[in-house]
Order: structure tokens, then C-alpha cells, then sequence
């Protein structure tokens, strides 16, 4: 039985959000879930969802939280047993199988890197999320664990990266690009045009830069770039999709006898899909030596069943060991 520990009192919409969820997740899969937060709060919780007694659910208390407009450090050093450090203290020790949470990024992030450490082979952490393309999908990282990164970094994410399209994605040798303002090896930042040049020694398949009009074009399979970036790209791209299914849906209401364009917005509807974070639910942070899947703060309920289940087919898949194989026999800890 995979047990998942789940920070509920992490996201914007509340522990209640949080609850209904993972207990979604625990009545359609069977999963156990090991909810971690304010015992009074959660206990209220669950006396009113008459449901969860049939459902293996446990409490693990932790009377604090970090919010989500907080600095991850200081909330973190100021609470050292906020509900996240807790959480990922329930993997570490053994007692749950993987980590979901909602919360605050930058301190999941931290409390994950803190509680697990990381692979052999892994400096930075990342965060990967898979995006369509007009082929398939491909794996975009990192979108969020690190602003700053140096050119190697980009290099192990790339490794990382390849793992991941491999297990998650089917794809037997990835092909990776990295995410500049230009085809050029020449063109970009300092990090760029060194990363180009480390990625291109690195034995990887690297094709070349990427600009940003291409991300969705479908020349690689693996998309390498700093976590400001990426986390710009992700955003936008999202908000894209907002604004262009709000257009869609103002131009069919106006069309006389309900005619609308049905193909057109069914293939849009599927992009949409894809970028949805209450499709995926959570993305997994690659690196660390322990499983944590993060979910957007703005999770529905619908969203973190969506998270819990991915966090428990992670875990029945025996990712991390995978990736720690993957990653070793890619040889990216000797460069």
C-alpha cells in the first residue's frame, strides 16, 4: 500500500481544498494518505466528511505553516516544524512513499532538499513539466526551483531531463535543446552560449538552441533553461491559453445557430488540456534523493487528487531509483 504525505496546509484555496482532494484521490485509487497540519483543523475537517472514515487516513500534527507570499529561508528557519519540513519528513523517515504539496514552491523546494539531499550526480534540484508540442509532448526544466543557475547546472538538468522523457514520455533517446533568444550557439547570455558548449561535449543529444516562438514546435524533446525563465515561459504560456479560450468561447456564442468551429476548439481544447495544471495535478522536482511532486498554488480539488495520484504512480514505478540509475549510467556525475 503507497501511503502519500500531503501538506495540507499549503495552496491558496485552503486546507478544506486540500482535504477534498486527497481524499478523492484516496476513494479512486485506494491510496493511504498521511495529512500533515493543524490536527484541531483537520480533524474538524474530516468529522464532516463522513466518507473519510472507510478511507485509510492519518494526521500527522504541525501546528505551523509557510505562507504562500513568505521568503522560503526565513519562514523555513523561523518554523522548523511548519507543515512542508514535516511532510517531507514523513518520506524521508520512511513513513510515506512521496510528498504532495500545494504550498509555498521555494519552500518545498528547500524543505524537499533538506529532508532528502540529493542524487549522485545532482547539484540544483528541478522542476520538470511536460508541455505539447506539435508532435507529441516534451519536458520543460526547470520552471521554478532555481532562479540562478550556472552553465553545468543546465547540463545536469538536460541529464535529468532525458531520464524523465525516457520513463515518463517513452521516448528512447530524447533529443534536447536548450531555451535561447536565438539558433545560434552565439546568440544568448553567458549561461546560454556556456551551457551550448557544455551540452554540446556533454554526450547527450543535443540538437542546438531553441528560441522561445519554437518551445511548442516540436524540435526536442527535453527543453533545458534557468527556472526565471522557465517559469516565465510556463506562465505566459498559461496565460495564453486563458485568454485565448476566453476569444473562443465569445466568438462561438455570437455565431448565429450555434455553429461553432468544433475542430478548431477541440484541438485547442486539448493544448488547453495539456497545460492544465488540474490535468497533471503536480510536477515532479527532479534531484533530490526523495520523491516530491509540487502542485500549483491555486489548485482545485480536482488538481490535487490529480497530484496525489501522479504521486502515487511515481512511487509504484520506483522512479527515484530509476532515475538514480539513469543518471548514473548517463555518466553526467563524472563531468
Amino acid at each position: 500500500m503507497i501511503r502519500i504525505a500531503v501538506d495540507a496546509m499549503g495552496g491558496d484555496r485552503g486546507p478544506e481544498t486540500i482535504v477534498d482532494g486527497a481524499l478523492e484521490a484516496a476513494r479512486e485509487s485506494g491510496v493511504s494518505l498521511s495529512l500533515v497540519g493543524r490536527e484541531d483543523l483537520l480533524r474538524e475537517i474530516l468529522a464532516s466528511r463522513p466518507e473519510a472514515s472507510a478511507l485509510d487516513v492519518a494526521i500527522v500534527p504541525a501546528d505551523e505553516a509557510v505562507g504562500m507570499g513568505e521568503r522560503p529561508t526565513a519562514a523555513l528557519r523561523q518554523r522548523p516544524h511548519a507543515s512542508i519540513s514535516v511532510a517531507a519528513g514523513e518520506v524521508a523517515a520512511g513513513r510515506a512513499a512521496a510528498l504532495f504539496s500545494a504550498g509555498n514552491t521555494g519552500a518545498t523546494v528547500m524543505a524537499a532538499h533538506a529532508a532528502f539531499g540529493m542524487l549522485e550526480g545532482a547539484e540544483r534540484p528541478a522542476l520538470a513539466v511536460t508541455v505539447p508540442t506539435r508532435r507529441s509532448s516534451a519536458v520543460l526544466l526547470d520552471v521554478g526551483a532555481n532562479v540562478a543557475c550556472r552553465p553545468r547546472h543546465l547540463v545536469q538538468f538536460a541529464a535529468m531531463g532525458t531520464v524523465y522523457a525516457r520513463l515518463a514520455l517513452g521516448v528512447a533517446n530524447p533529443r534536447v535543446g536548450l531555451l535561447s533568444t536565438g539558433e545560434e550557439e552565439t546568440k544568448g547570455n553567458d549561461l546560454t552560449r556556456q551551457a551550448h558548449r557544455l551540452l554540446k561535449a556533454s554526450g547527450l543529444n543535443f540538437t542546438g538552441n531553441i528560441e522561445a516562438r519554437d518551445l511548442y514546435a516540436g524540435g526536442a524533446d527535453v527543453i533545458v533553461c534557468d527556472g526565471f525563465t522557465g517559469n516565465i515561459a510556463l506562465k505566459v504560456s498559461e496565460g495564453l491559453v486563458e485568454m485565448i479560450g476566453g476569444l473562443l468561447c465569445d466568438g462561438a456564442a455570437g455565431l448565429a445557430g450555434g455553429l461553432a468551429p468544433l475542430s478548431g476548439r477541440e484541438v485547442f481544447e486539448l493544448f488547453r488540456r495539456r497545460l492544465d495544471d488540474s490535468e497533471f495535478g503536480g510536477v515532479p522536482l527532479l534531484g533530490v534523493a526523495g520523491l516530491a511532486l509540487i502542485g500549483h498554488g491555486r489548485s482545485s480539488v480536482r488538481a490535487v487528487r490529480q497530484g496525489v495520484l501522479a504521486a502515487e504512480r511515481f512511487a509504484l514505478a520506483g522512479f527515484i531509483a530509476r532515475l538514480q540509475q539513469e543518471i548514473a549510467a548517463s555518466g553526467v556525475s563524472d563531468r
